[in-house]
């Protein structure tokens, strides 16, 4: 948890520190972070689901949606969802991030930038990682 918090804290400090997000800086860093976990959570569950259990159970099915829509559907619900609610609950709701501004530092954003970078594009390296080893 205390990474996680540290995150937080950077990505909160760095958009505080910019004069154009001084109104919006709540919803920016909700958006990066929940972005950012829910990139990392998809990967987690496509690894669990496909490498070790071999089976689906996370998923949604709405039989009256084409797949593209079941498929963003199920991404905001079960994926996206989840993580603004726990982003929510566990730095705004009450104004949390107060105290945690004052109990840890910041980098300046930098923890937060390879935090974000890492969670979008370690799937896609692992995908092109997959398709050159595995490739018949």
């Amino acid at each position: 948890m205390k990474l996680y918090y540290r995150i937080w804290v950077d990505c909160i400090s760095r958009l505080r520190s910019i004069d154009t997000n001084k109104n919006d800086w709540q919803l920016k860093s909700m958006f990066a972070m929940s972005l950012a976990m829910a990139c990392n959570f998809v990967l987690f569950m496509s690894i669990l689901q496909r490498e070790v259990l071999s089976y689906y159970f996370y998923k949604l099915e709405l039989s009256n949606l084409t797949s593209f829509e079941n498929n963003v559907f199920t991404l905001l619900i079960l994926f996206v969802l989840p993580c603004i609610i726990i982003n929510y609950l566990l730095i705004l709701r009450g104004k949390r991030y107060e105290k945690l501004l004052e109990r840890y530092s910041s980098n300046n954003g930098k923890l937060f930038a390879v935090y974000f970078l890492f969670s979008l594009f370690l799937p896609i390296i692992l995908i092109f990682i997959g398709i050159f080893l595995f490739q018949n």
